[in-house]
This record gives structure tokens, C-alpha cells and sequence, in this order.
């Protein structure tokens, strides 16, 4: 394994705890950079458990080191307003991606969205959305660059939100 190996794999019951941490982490990195806001949560290992039984939790990792995660899942979010979205037979949603800051701005999201991107296509699904804080600390130009296509902006619980999508 060379010294930059990056992998995107399932997630076990015995990784639960290192990525509550790492969640709160990033939770806690967003506060001290945009303020408090609705990305301002703590994550248990409790809840990251649940989000396992729920949906496909991956862990991003770098030379065998937790450095990421993400979710996907077939079962539309609440958050999420499918009329925003493109007609589709098999959407499939992404959720919850976080780099640990250490690691951010360093290539690792996008590898994450590449494998996201492949996965989806295997599931099969035949568009993948998301939605990204529509505030600072929100993700929306990243995904963007990435290729997504917006699509809406809402709110959820007062949470301001950008709808986007790829169509696969």
C-alpha cells in the first residue's frame, strides 16, 4: 500500500465511534469558522449506528486512516423536496459527507464524490442528489465544481438549503 492509498468502503459497527468524532469534528470546525448554525451538532456513536442500520455508511480513508465519510441511501431524505428535482425511477442520495478538517481542501472530497459517483452507477441508480447548506458554510460551490447541476434552494426547519443533482 503506497503511503497516499485512498479507499471508500463500507462502514462497520466498529468504526461508529471514530466518525461520531470526526462528524462532531467537522460540526466543530464550522462553528469556529461561521458561527453557530444548523451544521453546529454534536454526533453520537449511538446515532451513527442508526444512520449504519438506515442507509450505506462509507468511511474515506488515506493510507488506513479515517479521514472521511459519507451516506447513501435510496430512501429520500425529509430535508429534501423531490420536486426540485429531475423525473427519475432510482434516485439515490447522498448525505452526511465530511472531511476531517486536517484533511480538507486536499483532493479527498472530490475522491469521495469520484467513488460516490461509481457506487451509484453499480447500485443502480440513475441520478444522485444531495443538498448543501445554502450559507458559508455550505458545500454548494464545491459541488459545483464537481459537476453537480443546483436545482432549487428551500428550507428545512429553518435551514436555508441548495438542492443539487447528477444525473447518472
Amino acid at each position: 500500500m503506497t503511503p497516499n492509498h485512498f479507499t471508500l468502503q463500507p462502514a462497520t459497527a466498529a468504526d461508529a465511534a471514530t466518525l461520531a468524532a470526526l462528524h462532531t469534528s467537522v460540526a466543530n470546525h464550522l462553528t469556529e469558522k461561521h458561527g453557530r448554525g444548523p451544521w453546529s451538532f454534536k454526533t453520537s456513536e449511538r446515532g451513527m449506528l442508526n444512520a449504519m442500520r438506515i442507509s450505506q455508511v462509507f468511511t474515506a480513508k488515506l493510507a488506513g486512516e479515517i479521514v472521511g465519510t459519507l451516506r447513501l441511501t435510496t430512501t429520500k431524505p425529509w430535508a429534501i423536496d423531490a420536486d426540485y428535482f429531475s423525473p427519475a425511477s432510482k434516485p439515490l442520495y447522498l448525505l452526511a459527507m465530511a472531511i476531517t478538517p486536517p484533511k480538507q481542501c486536499q483532493g479527498l472530497g472530490k475522491k469521495c464524490l469520484d467513488h460516490a459517483i461509481r457506487i451509484a452507477k453499480d447500485w443502480p441508480a440513475d441520478v444522485l442528489r444531495l443538498d448543501a447548506y445554502d450559507a458559508k458554510a455550505g458545500a454548494g460551490s464545491f459541488y459545483e465544481r464537481c459537476g453537480f447541476t443546483r436545482r432549487g434552494r428551500a428550507a428545512y426547519r429553518g435551514a436555508p438549503l441548495i438542492y443539487y443533482e447528477l444525473l447518472l
